[in-house]
């Protein structure tokens, strides 16, 4: 993590600094999505190029069992990334 330079305040958007502390991550985040988005859509056409995968199957529906395996890992993901909207503590903590 990199110092503000001297003399130089941070630049805030919201009342609260925490906010656009938050929105920072969310945006670096988001930027990290973007770069694995990018890279996956390269490896697929490098690969379907060369004949290792066959393009139209990385787009076909899934089966019912694959479809069903992915909803349950999807929910899992939503309810992990979501807990912490709830307000309720997950760790110990102090006594």
């Amino acid at each position: 993590m990199t110092a503000q330079p001297a003399g130089r305040p941070e630049q805030t958007f919201f009342e609260d600094p925490a906010l656009d502390r938050a929105f920072g991550v969310v945006m670096a985040l988001a930027t990290e999505v973007y770069v694995l988005r990018d890279r996956v859509r390269a490896l697929e056409t490098a690969l379907a190029r060369s004949g290792a995968i066959d393009a139209d199957a990385l787009s076909a529906e899934p089966g019912p069992e694959e479809a069903a395996a992915n909803a349950a890992d999807r929910d899992a993901f939503v309810a992990h990334l979501m807990g912490n909207l709830l307000g309720q503590q997950v760790s110990k903590g102090a006594s």
